[in-house]
C-alpha cells in the first residue's frame, strides 16, 4: 500500500522542528530581515518540446525571456539582463550534468545569449557542474539553472541542492536527509553572487527508488521554466508540483521516499529565503492546461 505524502499539519511540525534548532544566526551572524513576500514566475508553452521531446529554440528563448522580464520588471529582455549582471562581471553558469537528465544545451545557449547581450564577453562566462569549485568560484556573478527531479537523497533535486559541487566535501551535507544543503550557499565561493535561479519543468522526473533512479514512466512533458531570486521559494514551488503530479499519476498522496526536508531548513535555519506559501507570489505566465499549481 502507498504511504502518505506529508500533509500540510506534518509540514508546521517540521518547521516548528526547524525552527528549535536555531536561526543560523550563531552560524551565519545576524539574521536578515527577509521580504513579506517574494516572487517565483512560471512560464510555460505546449510548442517547447517537438512529438520527440526536441526543444524549439525559439519558444525556449521566448519563455525565457517572458520569465526574466515578469521577474524583473522590465519590458525589454536586455534591458532585464543587464540589471542582473554587469559587463565586468565574470559570470559563471552552475548547470547540471546528471545524464538521465541534464540541463540541456538549448537552455545553455539561450541564458550565454542573453549574457553577451547585457555586454558580457564570451571569454568572461563559464559553464560546469563537477568542476564549479575550480572553474565557477572566481566568478563575480553566478546564475544557477537545473531540471527539477526527484532525489534519492534530498526528497527533491533543486535550484538549494545544485551549488553542492561547490563544496570541498559534498557528502558533509548529505546528512539527515541532506538538511544542511544550504549552508552550501554561504561558502565564500557562493555567497551573494547569485544573480538567477531558473529550476527547470520541462520535463520533470516525479517519482523513483534508489540513489540513481530514472524511469521514462515518471517523466512528464510539463514544458514549464521557473524563476526567481529566491533559491528556496523556487524550490518550495518545485516540490508542490512534484507532489501534486504524484496525486495525479497515484490517484492518492504518496509521500516521497525522502521528505524535502532541506527546503523548510533552509528558510528557518539557514535564513537563506523563503519557503512559507503564502509568502511566494507565484506568477504563472502562458500555457495553463494541467497547470497543477
Amino acid at each position: 500500500m502507498a504511504q502518505k505524502v506529508l500533509t500540510r499539519r506534518d509540514l508546521l511540525k517540521v518547521m516548528v522542528g526547524a525552527a528549535s534548532l536555531g536561526t543560523g544566526q550563531e552560524l551565519f551572524g545576524k539574521e536578515e530581515k527577509k521580504p513579506a513576500r517574494v516572487k517565483v514566475v512560471l512560464v510555460r508553452d505546449p510548442n517547447v518540446l517537438d512529438r520527440r521531446g526536441q526543444i524549439n529554440v525559439k519558444v525556449l528563448q521566448k519563455m525565457l525571456d517572458e520569465a526574466v522580464t515578469t521577474l524583473v520588471g522590465e519590458k525589454d529582455p536586455v534591458a532585464a539582463w543587464k540589471q542582473l549582471v554587469k559587463p565586468t562581471d565574470l559570470v559563471g553558469i552552475k548547470t547540471n550534468v546528471w545524464s538521465p537528465l541534464p540541463t540541456p544545451r538549448e537552455v545553455e545557449d539561450a541564458i550565454q545569449g542573453r549574457l553577451r547581450d547585457a555586454g558580457v564577453k564570451p571569454e568572461r562566462i563559464r559553464i560546469d557542474d563537477r568542476g564549479a569549485r575550480t572553474t565557477l568560484s572566481p566568478c563575480t556573478a553566478l546564475i544557477n539553472v537545473r531540471p527539477l527531479r526527484t532525489h534519492w537523497w534530498s526528497g527533491i533535486g533543486g535550484c538549494i541542492k545544485n551549488y553542492i559541487m561547490f563544496a570541498p566535501r559534498p557528502e558533509e551535507y548529505h546528512t539527515d536527509a541532506c538538511t544542511p544543503l544550504a549552508a552550501v550557499w554561504q561558502l565564500p565561493a557562493v555567497k551573494g553572487k547569485t544573480r538567477l535561479n531558473i529550476l527547470l519543468a520541462l520535463t520533470p522526473l516525479f517519482h523513483g527508488r534508489g540513489p540513481h533512479h530514472y524511469d521514462p514512466r515518471f517523466v512528464w512533458s510539463y514544458r514549464g521554466l521557473f524563476v526567481s531570486f529566491d533559491p528556496v521559494a523556487i524550490d518550495s514551488v518545485g516540490l508542490r508540483l512534484i507532489q501534486a503530479k504524484r496525486l495525479q499519476f497515484f490517484g492518492e498522496e504518496v509521500k516521497l521516499e525522502t521528505p524535502a526536508h532541506h527546503i523548510i531548513a533552509a528558510d528557518k535555519k539557514y535564513n537563506l529565503g523563503v519557503s512559507d506559501p503564502a509568502r511566494i507570489q507565484l506568477i504563472k505566465l502562458g500555457w495553463k492546461e494541467e497547470v497543477l499549481l
